[in-house]
């Protein structure tokens, strides 16, 4: 499964590399909500999965006591 090997990855990831993702998956959260308001977006269903990347490291950073 996608999801399982995902959370091993956040799981060994540093707190530095954790914070680094998820300010990736922020700016691209942002694009993607531009590019729907401007009637540009080639894959609505980016949306769901980049929100539940950014779940799933705030989950990650929450078990290590990492603030995000």
């Amino acid at each position: 499964m996608k999801s399982n090997d995902q959370l091993k990855q956040y799981r060994e990831m540093s707190e530095t590399d954790l914070k680094e993702r998820y300010g990736e998956l922020s700016l691209e959260l942002f694009n993607l909500r531009f590019q729907s308001a401007t009637a540009q977006l080639s894959s609505p269903a980016r949306f769901k999965q980049v929100r539940k990347e950014i779940a799933r490291l705030k989950t990650i950073a929450g078990e290590k006591n990492i603030e995000i």
